[in-house]
């Protein structure tokens, strides 16, 4: 008989902590802005919190298959809360200061970042448990991140304003470990983590051969290297200052933060419902565009219902190449290695992002957020389009599976 709780359940817990996290990534640069005025310090703290995302993901994958996916997942969370928990804590008693604020930031996203990777990683199995198609996995966990992505910040714009942004991260601390109970009393570990397998050493660059040797893995995270290079300083610079500039307040920074996130949710359940009619390279190259191209309505237009439409439509371009993407890596990627390849997938991808914020911060003062809006949005779509002299690629539409690459041997 098929169980669902257990995937549910799961998919429930990433939402939670996703809610949670989205406060915070709007709470963090108001509090910059408001307490400094200066973008390129909000700059430098989205960059304080990305740059350890890359190291976690690629060291990190290595540290989720030894400790396995549901124990890795409980301690990032309940470590993840305790930081975050401390920035308002120095805040209310002895002060925090800039350079605690980005070490805290450091320290979260540090801590944070193996627990996605763990919770990826178990979907698979928890997916099979549930007698469920990946694809349709993959579909329905990225329209509920999508729908975490509207209202989270809307919820959040909403609670800056009434409480402080300094006061909002109290519950982002919360989620965590709500996120971490679910996951100890509902999820069961892998039969392969039940086992003695799970207390085998692990071979840290086993991940990074894989995603070398496997030339559409490669290509998908190349291209997404780069085009999260261009969007890294969206949400987290551009947004912020964009709406505080042509609306001043944090609520329109919300609903333009939550527009994006339902545009994802239609793009996910357009992939959901249609996933085994659309031929896959085009999808993807389609998401691309969509993603890219309606950032130059923002540039010409700064009416907020123009912004929301144009972000709408980025956020279902982004809606399509989620589930697509992981999708392929959960057919491609064998169980034994996964943490690792995972975790070396999401470093490559995230790698550029740290340089993306930090230089878009500067930018956002030097040429202006318009410009800069324009700018990337030429640049996404030269990137897709790109996508079609990729020979790699064109293994989106063949046959599912490791592509008849052999994975690296466990190390003894």
């Amino acid at each position: 008989m098929p169980q669902r709780r257990p995937l549910f359940v799961l998919l429930g817990a990433s939402a939670i902590s996703q809610a949670g996290n989205s406060l915070t990534a709007l709470a963090i640069p108001w509090y910059v802005l408001e307490t400094t005025g200066s973008a390129a310090r909000t700059g430098i703290v989205a960059f304080a919190g990305l740059v350890p995302m890359v190291l976690a993901s690629f060291f990190g994958g290595a540290v989720v298959d030894r400790l396995g996916f549901k124990r890795a997942s409980i301690l990032s969370d309940l470590a993840s809360g305790l930081t975050v928990a401390a920035i308002p804590l120095l805040a209310i008693t002895t002060g925090l200061q800039f350079w605690q604020l980005l070490l805290l930031t450091f320290l979260g996203a540090l801590l944070d970042t193996p627990g996605m990777t763990a919770r990826l990683s178990l979907t698979p199995d928890l997916a099979k448990l549930a007698a469920m198609p990946l694809e349709r996995m993959n579909a329905l966990s990225h329209t509920i991140s999508g729908s975490v992505n509207l209202l989270g910040p809307i919820l959040a714009g909403v609670l800056v304003v009434a409480v402080g942004p300094r006061d909002v991260l109290w519950l982002d601390a919360a989620s965590f470990a709500i996120s971490a109970g679910l996951v100890a009393v509902a999820v069961p570990s892998p039969r392969r983590e039940r086992g003695e397998g799970a207390a085998r050493p692990v071979d840290l660059l086993g991940g990074l051969r894989y995603l070398l040797a496997d030339r559409l893995v490669l290509a998908i995270g190349l291209t997404a290297t780069v085009v999260n290079f261009l969007i890294a300083p969206l949400f987290s610079v551009i947004l912020p200052v964009y709406a505080r500039a042509s609306f001043g307040t944090a609520t329109a920074l919300g609903l333009l933060i939550g527009a994006f996130g339902g545009g994802t949710i239609a793009g996910s359940v357009l992939y959901g419902v249609a996933a085994p009619r659309l031929p896959r390279r085009a999808t993807l190259i389609a998401g691309f565009v969509l993603l890219g191209l309606p950032l130059f309505l923002l540039a010409v237009e700064p009416h907020l219902g123009a912004a929301l439409l144009a972000l709408v439509i980025s956020g279902a371009g982004a809606g399509l190449i989620n589930p697509l993407a992981i999708t392929v890596l959960h057919e491609r990627i064998p169980e034994t290695i996964r943490g690792r390849v995972f975790g070396a997938f999401m470093a490559a991808v995230m790698v550029a992002s740290p340089l993306g914020v930090l230089l878009g911060g500067f930018l956002t003062e030097t040429i202006g957020v318009r410009a800069l809006l324009a700018g990337i949005s030429a640049a996404v779509v030269l990137v897709a389009l790109s996508m079609l002299a990729n020979p790699a690629l064109r293994e989106l539409d063949g046959a599912a599976g490791n592509g008849g690459i052999t994975p690296e041997p466990e190390a003894d």
